[in-house]
């Protein structure tokens, strides 16, 4: 993992009491920061974007393929530690694995 400089000014944020005030002015942004009834009502319709997208909290977007069924499944450890040095999609790449030894069966 790369490790980035800060360029917070941590004694001063550590520093600051609850009690403070936060300077601000309108044209500093969309909300003052010392109204928590603005800032919770901002917060509540802000947009989160992730990778480049928008992505609204609590919401899941449209199903790529079916839905698939949770399940508790024990396996063994080999079979675990294979797929996941793998990298990231490991479970899927096990379903996929399952599945085609289904369709070569069939």
């Amino acid at each position: 993992m790369k490790k980035t400089h800060s360029k917070t000014d941590w004694e001063r944020a550590l520093s600051r009491q609850e009690s403070d005030v936060i300077p601000y002015a309108p044209e500093d942004g969309p909300y003052d920061p010392n109204n928590p009834q603005a800032t919770r009502a901002w917060f509540a319709q802000a947009d989160l974007i992730r990778k480049g997208k928008v992505a609204r909290r609590g919401k899941r977007g449209p199903q790529k393929a079916p839905t698939k069924k949770l399940v508790s499944l024990r396996l063994s450890p080999e079979v675990i530690d294979h797929f996941k040095a793998t990298g990231p999609g490991w479970q899927t790449r096990i379903d996929s694995t399952l599945l085609k030894s289904i369709k070569k069966r069939a």
